[in-house]
Protein backbone atom coordinates (compact mmCIF):
# COMPACT_ATOMS: atom_id res chain seq x y z
CA UNK A 1 0.00 0.00 0.00
CA UNK A 2 2.36 2.73 1.22
CA UNK A 3 5.18 1.65 -1.07
CA UNK A 4 2.83 1.65 -4.07
CA UNK A 5 1.55 5.13 -3.21
CA UNK A 6 5.12 6.40 -2.78
CA UNK A 7 6.03 4.88 -6.15
CA UNK A 8 3.08 6.58 -7.80
CA UNK A 9 3.99 9.94 -6.25
CA UNK A 10 7.55 9.55 -7.55
CA UNK A 11 6.17 9.16 -11.08
CA UNK A 12 4.32 12.45 -10.58
CA UNK A 13 7.36 14.18 -9.06
CA UNK A 14 5.41 14.86 -5.85
CA UNK A 15 6.77 12.31 -3.39
CA UNK A 16 7.94 15.13 -1.09
CA UNK A 17 4.44 15.18 0.43
CA UNK A 18 4.48 11.59 1.65
CA UNK A 19 8.14 11.87 2.64
CA UNK A 20 7.32 14.96 4.73
CA UNK A 21 4.34 13.21 6.32
CA UNK A 22 6.48 10.18 7.20
CA UNK A 23 9.26 12.41 8.59
CA UNK A 24 6.66 14.08 10.82
CA UNK A 25 5.44 10.70 12.06
CA UNK A 26 9.01 9.72 12.90
CA UNK A 27 9.56 13.10 14.56
CA UNK A 28 6.46 12.71 16.79
CA UNK A 29 7.76 9.33 17.94
CA UNK A 30 11.15 10.73 18.99
CA UNK A 31 11.71 9.83 22.63
CA UNK A 32 14.64 12.14 23.35
CA UNK A 33 13.88 15.84 23.69
CA UNK A 34 17.50 16.53 22.76
CA UNK A 35 16.94 14.89 19.36
CA UNK A 36 13.77 16.91 18.71
CA UNK A 37 15.77 20.06 18.00
CA UNK A 38 18.07 18.50 15.41
CA UNK A 39 15.22 16.57 13.75
CA UNK A 40 13.02 19.69 13.68
CA UNK A 41 15.80 21.66 12.02
CA UNK A 42 16.39 18.94 9.45
CA UNK A 43 12.69 18.60 8.55
CA UNK A 44 12.30 22.37 8.36
CA UNK A 45 15.34 22.80 6.09
CA UNK A 46 14.35 19.90 3.83
CA UNK A 47 10.61 20.50 3.47
CA UNK A 48 9.34 23.80 4.94
CA UNK A 49 11.91 26.54 4.42
CA UNK A 50 11.43 28.70 1.35
CA UNK A 51 13.46 27.14 -1.46
CA UNK A 52 13.94 23.93 0.55
CA UNK A 53 15.19 21.11 -1.72
CA UNK A 54 11.93 19.17 -1.27
CA UNK A 55 9.64 22.06 -0.39
CA UNK A 56 6.03 21.08 0.29
CA UNK A 57 3.15 23.29 -0.79
CA UNK A 58 1.95 25.16 2.31
CA UNK A 59 -0.04 28.36 2.69
CA UNK A 60 1.82 31.32 4.20
CA UNK A 61 0.00 31.11 7.56
CA UNK A 62 0.93 27.44 8.05
CA UNK A 63 4.52 28.13 6.99
CA UNK A 64 4.77 31.03 9.49
CA UNK A 65 3.27 29.02 12.36
CA UNK A 66 5.63 26.14 11.64
CA UNK A 67 8.64 28.46 11.36
CA UNK A 68 7.81 29.86 14.80
CA UNK A 69 7.25 26.38 16.26
CA UNK A 70 10.68 25.20 15.09
CA UNK A 71 12.33 27.82 17.31
CA UNK A 72 11.12 25.91 20.41
CA UNK A 73 10.45 22.37 19.16
CA UNK A 74 7.88 20.12 20.80
CA UNK A 75 6.31 16.88 19.61
CA UNK A 76 3.56 18.95 17.95
CA UNK A 77 5.85 21.35 16.05
CA UNK A 78 4.75 20.12 12.63
CA UNK A 79 1.15 19.13 13.40
CA UNK A 80 -0.51 21.94 11.44
CA UNK A 81 1.76 21.53 8.41
CA UNK A 82 1.37 17.74 8.50
CA UNK A 83 -2.41 18.11 8.65
CA UNK A 84 -2.37 20.44 5.62
CA UNK A 85 -0.20 18.09 3.57
CA UNK A 86 -2.34 15.11 4.54
CA UNK A 87 -5.37 17.06 3.34
CA UNK A 88 -3.67 17.77 0.01
CA UNK A 89 -2.84 14.11 -0.49
CA UNK A 90 -6.31 13.00 0.62
CA UNK A 91 -8.12 15.36 -1.77
CA UNK A 92 -5.72 15.30 -4.71
CA UNK A 93 -2.90 12.74 -4.90
CA UNK A 94 -4.65 9.73 -3.40
CA UNK A 95 -7.79 9.88 -5.58
CA UNK A 96 -5.52 10.23 -8.65
CA UNK A 97 -3.54 7.23 -7.42
CA UNK A 98 -6.72 5.14 -7.12
CA UNK A 99 -7.67 6.03 -10.72
CA UNK A 100 -4.16 5.53 -12.10
CA UNK A 101 -3.03 2.68 -14.31
CA UNK A 102 -0.28 2.17 -11.73
CA UNK A 103 -2.89 1.25 -9.08
CA UNK A 104 -5.16 -0.63 -11.47
CA UNK A 105 -2.25 -2.85 -12.51
CA UNK A 106 -1.39 -3.55 -8.87
CA UNK A 107 -4.97 -4.31 -7.92
CA UNK A 108 -5.42 -6.84 -10.72
CA UNK A 109 -3.60 -10.04 -9.61
CA UNK A 110 -4.11 -11.72 -12.99
CA UNK A 111 -2.31 -8.91 -14.75
CA UNK A 112 0.55 -9.00 -12.20
CA UNK A 113 1.05 -12.72 -12.82
CA UNK A 114 1.03 -12.28 -16.58
CA UNK A 115 -2.19 -14.27 -17.03
CA UNK A 116 -3.98 -11.65 -19.16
Amino acid sequence: GLMAFKGFLRTEFSDENIEFWLACEDYKNTKSNAKLTSKAKKIFEEFIDTHAPREVNLDSHTREVTSTNVLSPTHSTFDLAQKRIFGLMEKDSYPRFLRSQFYLDLSNPKKLNGVM
